[in-house]
């Protein structure tokens, strides 16, 4: 495919109408969110009663930072915020991110090569895994030299690549940059060229976001002393490094970033030129082809969240329903037959209701069954809406028990389910194995 074509082709890509499936995303995620805001009332109100109120706070704040806020704040600013390059990244909830302060002349093999060189390490993947040993790391003032970096997008899709260099073994503060491939044939705002965009921010603490209320990292105001480190660092590490500098790239001279903090710069991108450095052989080069998300190889965090508490659910209620002794002691202590057979058809429904959601959980996490997803989110809304209409008809009453536990834990799970990284995983196929090439003898 020729360059022109590709161009093309990612500029119909990013203009693409949304998908009737991430419609059906967002209107489970509005009813989860809804949902949400009714439990935590409920919490609220119920928690405030005992001596536990503190306790109770934390998952109304959980819910509410990591699950509520950042897709209320993706739907609004998927309407306002311009999708046009203009020198800001986007967080993954849609907010203005840091500023794009620099650029890159290479491949990813040279680009790799001479951040390596230069001292900087790659920054792991965003798992359940390095989620915890970040946590830990940070609460124990431990080192965790390759910790993962938020996703921050540019070109519709996250980060290509990460590097950092933590300060001192605090996990706290750390040098980092971003690097996303330019999409094939695109130029920068007045005509120049670049192979690669970045943005560099230094992490100075840890703190509560000014937007989400989510516990981050904080930067340091001045990104154009971030921006130098690199520069400098990369030259250093490698004499075939060359830099150029477009001045007055960005007019964004001073903003917030997605998490409230406050940054100036001075306009400037450095350009690196790494096309002379010298690189392995063996380093991967970056795939050209235009993409609106990254690849995800592996469920992500929210997939195996969701499906982990449904099957806990749909399991203790189960176990909750048949080992109840009032149940049984009804059957026994009843002599009208058709009062046994419409209790009898009731088990037999919910047992079908809970057995489906199970099998429905095997065939998303085995599988990776769109269709299976759906009917799922289906389903645990429907048990939602049908918790709620006995709640507004006196038929439950939700306190800090079981049934209120239930709905919380299905409320989360679907929004979860419902979440943009779900909805990217489950709706990626699977790339077929290609047949090996012949070999050429001659």
């Amino acid at each position: 495919m020729t360059e022109p074509s590709h161009r093309r082709k990612w500029m119909l890509q990013m203009q693409q109408p949304v998908p009737p499936a991430t419609v059906f995303d967002r209107a489970a995620f509005l009813i989860g969110a809804a949902s949400a805001v009714w439990l935590a009332s409920i919490i609220a109100i119920q928690g405030l009663r005992t001596p536990w109120a503190l306790v109770w706070f934390i998952p109304i704040w959980a819910i509410t930072a990591y699950l509520v806020l950042p897709r209320l704040h993706r739907l609004l600013s998927d309407l306002y915020v311009p999708d046009y390059f203009f020198g800001r990244t986007r967080t993954a909830d849609g907010l203005l991110g840091d500023p794009v302060n620099l650029g890159v002349d290479g491949s990813a093999a040279q680009l790799d090569a001479a951040m390596l060189s230069a001292g900087w390490l790659h920054a792991d993947p965003i798992t359940a895994a390095s989620t915890w040993r970040i946590i830990t790391s940070t609460l124990t003032r431990r080192s965790y030299a390759t910790a993962p970096v938020s996703s921050l997008m540019l070109f519709g899709r996250r980060h290509d690549v990460a590097y950092q260099q933590e300060v001192e073994g605090n996990p706290k503060q750390r040098h980092h940059v971003r690097f996303w491939h330019c999409p094939p044939g695109w130029l920068l705002p007045g005509g120049a060229h670049a192979d690669w965009l970045g943005a560099a921010t230094y992490d100075t603490d840890v703190g509560i976001s000014l937007f989400t209320l989510q516990v981050t990292h904080r930067i340091d105001e001045n990104t154009d002393v971030e921006r130098d480190h690199v520069v400098s660092t990369a030259a250093a590490g490698d004499p075939a490094v060359r830099v150029r500098v477009l001045r007055d790239f960005t007019t964004g001279y001073h903003s917030r970033n997605g998490g409230g903090d406050r940054f100036v710069t001075d306009g400037d991108l450095p350009i690196l030129d790494v096309s002379e450095v010298v690189a392995p052989d063996s380093a991967p080069e970056p795939s050209t082809e235009p993409a609106t998300a990254p690849a995800i190889a592996r469920a992500p965090l929210t997939v195996a969240v969701s499906i982990a508490l449904i099957v806990i659910v749909a399991i203790l209620q189960l176990i909750d329903v048949f080992a109840d002794p009032e149940m049984w002691s009804m059957i026994d202590g009843t002599d009208d037959a058709d009062a046994i057979a419409v209790l009898i058809i009731v088990l037999g429904v919910f047992s079908f209701f809970t057995a489906g959601q199970l099998i429905l959980s095997w065939f998303v996490v085995r599988r990776r069954g769109r269709r299976s997803r759906a009917v799922l989110i289906a389903l645990v809304t429907l048990e939602i809406i049908v918790m709620a209409i006995d709640y507004l008809d006196g038929s439950t009453v939700l306190g800090l028990d079981w049934s209120l536990l239930t709905a919380s834990v299905l409320c989360i799970s679907l929004l979860c389910l419902s979440s943009e990284s779900a909805g990217a995983w489950a709706r990626r196929r699977t790339p077929r194995s290609q047949p090996a090439a012949p070999k050429i003898t001659g």
